[in-house]
């Protein structure tokens, strides 16, 4: 996926993971560990397998929870130590998560054959 928006959250959640594997795990930077290494891999995964797109909501407001349960705590758990750090460590993807969250949960409207307006 070549959209900013997926762009900007792959770039938000390997900084969050990284944050945290840093200041917990003791890496140095640009490195994660291996467990947090596999963490950020299934996120990546997770975010481009993701049926909503372009019109992606952040992962909190939607309504499908694609995460496994074990990977989906995980993933809180970075959050939870991450996220009240990013305005300082990161303050520009921080500010755009938060208007981020603004976003509609509702997958995007298909068009059927039906609802096409027919100019006679």
């Amino acid at each position: 996926m070549s959209n900013r928006r997926i762009r900007r959250e792959r770039k938000t959640i390997s900084a969050m993971i990284g944050m945290y594997c840093r200041d917990l795990h003791g890496t140095r930077p640009a490195a994660l560990c291996d467990s947090c290494r596999s963490l950020d891999d299934y996120a990546m995964q997770r975010i481009d397998k993701c049926p909503f797109c372009l019109e992606k909501p952040t992962c909190a407001n939607c309504t499908i929870h694609c995460y496994k349960d074990d990977m989906r705590e995980e993933v809180r758990e970075v959050m939870r130590y991450a996220g009240p750090r990013m305005m300082r460590r990161h303050p520009v993807l921080a500010v755009l998560h938060i208007l981020d969250r603004f976003r509609s949960a509702e997958p995007p409207a298909r068009k059927s054959r039906d609802s096409r307006a027919v100019d006679a």
